[in-house]
């Protein structure tokens, strides 16, 4: 379950069924998109971290305007709870930053080696949906093979999301929650730009 509700209302919970799930092996990264990431790279105009500034990319989350919606549900009782999840080492941040500035990212939990997706931004175009690429193979260099996306939208089927029955999501939620997972630090290794690549290829031959 997540929570989801409007200012003023009681805090609402949701298990919608069916689920947007990512499968990290079904990550689509269109060639346009690895090019201007590897060029901003290049450049060093583009930096992506992990857990370097969660509350700040909570806030930005609460704030960016987006369509269809009137206020958020990212409250400052919200903000408190997850920050404590984020000292315990349970709630994880990406940080995009252009030329020094947060433009982009996303936060969620995770439990065992299932990573929960909870609200992600963008200041900039793709910028979202780069810190999303990024977690994805970082995760998947760890052994996790799922990101929980909640709830369908055109942005995250774009990069591979689709739906499955609430049945299948809570057999995989049980299984995963209950492996072991227990990184020191979450960072992102500066290898992960190369790993773009690698996962196009092994794509491509899944899909040949």
């Amino acid at each position: 379950i997540f929570p989801w509700f409007n200012p003023g209302e009681p805090i609402l919970w949701w298990t919608p069924n069916p689920r947007s799930v990512l499968f990290i092996d079904q990550l689509k990264i269109k060639r346009s998109l690895r090019k201007t990431i590897k060029k901003l790279l290049k450049s060093g105009e583009l930096s992506i971290t992990l857990d370097t500034d969660f509350e700040k990319v909570m806030r930005a989350c609460a704030e960016v305007p987006r369509n269809g919606q009137d206020g958020t549900w990212i409250s400052e009782e919200m903000l408190t709870a997850y920050l404590a999840l984020h000292s315990a080492g349970h709630a994880h941040s990406v940080e995009v930053r252009f030329q020094g500035e947060l433009v982009g990212g996303l936060y969620g939990v995770a439990i065992g080696k299932m990573f929960f997706g909870e609200s992600m931004f963008s200041k900039k175009s793709d910028t979202s949906k780069i810190a999303l690429v990024a977690l994805a193979l970082q995760l998947n260099e760890w052994g996790f093979s799922i990101i929980d996306t909640q709830v369908e939208t055109a942005h995250l089927n774009s990069l591979g999301a689709e739906n499955i029955p609430r049945e299948i999501f809570e057999s995989i939620v049980s299984n995963l929650t209950q492996q072991s997972f227990t990184p020191k630090k979450w960072e992102l290794n500066p290898e992960w730009p190369n790993w773009i690549d690698t996962h196009l290829q092994q794509s491509s031959t899944l899909h040949s």
